[in-house]
């Protein structure tokens, strides 16, 4: 089962990546990289070793790459958002070490996750060492405004996990409770890394907006996705095995869709898998069919194409030039991804 979403012209016309992208920042980043293995030494051996096991194991690393290109396109020359961008990175890491231990998660990135080799405490304190680095650099750049903006995302990301907890497992949560949900957790730190950018390089207050939407919009496209993509089989872009949001019962928008379409029966089955948590081996099958049978999952991807229309255009205030290219081309791929 798969969701198509038909893109460009016809079938020559090349699918969109972030190739552009990650070219363009490529001198940025190597040297962001070599930042985010020097931020992570310490004394205490455990620290490096877990911080490692998560930063070397793959991911996109998009966030960071919206701070450079963002900072790039407003005409930034200078240093500092090298600095922001590895706290960015560093702040995301400490998120997703955080993530598995509240979550119970035995994978990340299809390696097993820091929490199952080493602890619940450890990945937790690592988290919080990756965190306090991540500060450090933000002050270290001398820029209040960028640091005012970071730490907010901080606490939005925070909250958005307390709030996440008391929506967990509850399948009367409705559209907007996770949309709050997926705009704190996911969406603000995409928000903050792209607005940085801009504040950086001194833009006016109206590009900084600019670029606060784009960011905020282009994560809620990517957290959407992942909801489609969990459920439609396309899990090798994820590092991940097909059901893992099932599996862990957690709420995303293609249970809240198919839940408030489905019959007293299929509601039932939702409470059964996800409330009861009493799950069989053949339910994820069925909840894929039940998603299939709703239009969850293409009507997922509908909306995160709706927020995506919506990130490109707040990039319109910009003059055209490779780097605005290359982030209007990151909405189309991570819109597309999932086809």
């Amino acid at each position: 089962m798969g969701v198509v979403i038909p893109f460009g012209a016809g079938d020559d016309t090349p699918a969109p990546s972030l190739d552009a992208l990650v070219e363009l920042v490529n001198d940025d980043m190597n040297r962001v990289n070599d930042g985010i293995l020097a931020r992570a030494q310490s004394h205490v051996e455990l620290i490096p070793e877990i911080a490692g096991h998560l930063i070397n194991s793959g991911g996109k690393r998009i966030r960071p790459m919206l701070t450079l290109a963002s900072a790039r396109m407003c005409g930034y020359a200078g240093e500092h958002h090298i600095k922001l961008a590895t706290a960015v990175e560093f702040m995301h890491t400490a998120t997703l070490l955080h993530d598995d231990v509240v979550d119970e998660s035995d994978l990340r990135r299809g390696k097993q996750a820091a929490r199952v080799i080493w602890g619940n405490q450890a990945s937790v304190l690592v988290g919080d060492y990756l965190l306090g680095q991540a500060f450090k650099m933000m002050v270290e750049t001398g820029s209040l405004e960028a640091l005012r903006i970071l730490s907010h995302a901080a606490a939005v990301i925070a909250e958005g996990e307390v709030l996440q907890l008391s929506i967990s497992q509850d399948t009367s949560t409705t559209e907007d409770a996770y949309m709050q949900v997926i705009g704190a957790k996911t969406a603000a730190l995409f928000s903050a890394a792209a607005e940085v950018g801009g504040v950086i390089a001194n833009r006016p207050r109206d590009e900084q907006a600019a670029l606060e939407s784009y960011g905020r919009n282009l994560g809620i496209v990517f957290q959407l996705v992942d909801d489609a993509l969990d459920y439609s089989g396309k899990q090798a872009n994820l590092g991940k095995s097909v059901g893992d949001d099932f599996r862990e019962r957690k709420i995303t928008l293609p249970v809240v869709l198919s839940f408030r379409r489905g019959s007293k029966e299929e509601r039932n089955f939702w409470k059964r898998t996800l409330e009861e948590g009493n799950q069989t081996d053949d339910d994820l099958i069925y909840a894929r069919k039940l998603m299939e049978k709703h239009d969850a999952l293409s009507d997922t991807i509908e909306r995160a194409s709706h927020y995506g229309d919506i990130a490109r255009d707040a990039l319109a205030i910009f003059p055209d030039n490779a780097w605005k290219q290359a982030l209007l081309e990151a909405v189309d791929f991570c819109v597309t991804r999932a086809c």
